[in-house]
């Protein structure tokens, strides 16, 4: 990171040809490890080559945290009126009237530029612009109750595998960097919300009549205790999911949203070691250039959900009848 001190409390970086300034370089996010937000810049910078294509073109919401992570904390969804002009920004119309002018994270000084606003954490919605009522891919969000961890969700995430692989559908999984495990389903075709929410509804009931003591689909916390709930409510225009590769705000010390192999995940459950599931920035990024970007594969694997699941909620819309016809 190129930088010239400018006073206390401001250094000039060079992000790409454009200078930006870093305000409060020293403040503490994180009280764990005492992580300050220069830090916190320099891990997206590195991580930048890897996370920025996950975020092109995507509507972002922000999840801002000025005063670290303990402190008052904000989603921000409308670009700041103090956005640059170079910051790509796409109003998205509300439902109630009038628009959200949402931030597009599309290069490295963008992905700076907001780490300054203390924006930890990076929500991207499923679809891009201009298609915003076409998501590339459906994803199943495996959030674990009270008394369960990381590794029953991980659990859940192989039924949901085995289940995709039935319909010759691939699955790609990465941690939160919380508690919880995603799964992702790239199709990047011309599909609709209506599709993938109710195929994401279907496999989420399917799994919890069929594994009543381990998996709830209803939305309602009262039912999760000692389960993990498949959210297939992700599958929404409205919705957006923890990007790739993103700091989550979750703990006194900083981890990453990062995917994994599945005999990762084979193996942390046969050794206990829920541990082996989180990587704080350091470790993340060591990964990252060892192995490289795991999720690629959702960016370019072209899927189709099974024609007749299709052409059942086209026809139908009946979330009943889809689930019966995916229990066949």
């Amino acid at each position: 990171m190129d930088y010239s001190r400018m006073s206390a409390n401001e250094i000039a970086i060079k992000v790409n040809r454009r200078v930006l300034t870093l305000s409060n370089p020293n403040k503490v996010l994180y009280p764990g490890g005492r992580v300050v937000k220069a830090q916190v810049l320099d891990y997206y910078l590195r991580a930048g080559p890897f996370l920025l294509p996950h975020f092109k073109n995507r509507p972002v919401t922000l999840l801002r945290y000025p005063d670290g992570v303990f402190g008052e904390s904000f989603y921000e969804k409308n670009a700041p009126g103090f956005t640059p002009n170079w910051v790509k920004t796409f109003k998205v119309p509300r439902s109630e009237g009038g628009t959200i002018d949402y931030i597009l994270i599309n290069n490295l000084p963008t992905l700076a530029w907001l780490a300054n606003l203390a924006a930890l954490e990076l929500h991207p919605f499923l679809h891009k612009v201009p298609n915003i009522d076409r998501p590339t891919h459906v994803v199943f969000d495996l959030d674990p109750g009270e008394g369960v961890d990381i590794l029953g969700a991980a659990e859940i995430a192989f039924l949901i595998r085995d289940l995709l692989e039935g319909l010759r559908l691939k699955s790609f999984a990465k941690v939160s960097g919380s508690k919880g495990i995603q799964l992702y389903v790239p199709l990047n075709r011309a599909v609709t919300y209506d599709m993938t929410s109710a195929f994401a509804r279907a496999v989420a009931n399917l799994l919890s009549r069929k594994h009543p003591d381990r998996v709830v689909s209803e939305m309602a916390k009262v039912f999760r205790k000692g389960k993990v709930f498949i959210d297939w409510s992700q599958n929404s225009q409205t919705k957006t999911t923890i990007g790739s590769y993103s700091l989550r705000a979750k703990r006194e010390r900083p981890f990453v949203s990062m995917p994994v192999t599945w005999s990762e995940l084979k193996s942390a459950i046969r050794r206990s070691s829920p541990a082996s599931l989180a990587f704080e920035p350091e470790a993340a990024l060591k990964r990252l250039n060892k192995l490289g970007d795991l999720f690629e594969p959702v960016l370019q694997l072209k899927q189709q959900l099974p024609a007749e699941l299709t052409q059942a909620v086209h026809s139908m819309q009946d979330t009943k009848r889809l689930n019966r016809y995916v229990a066949q």
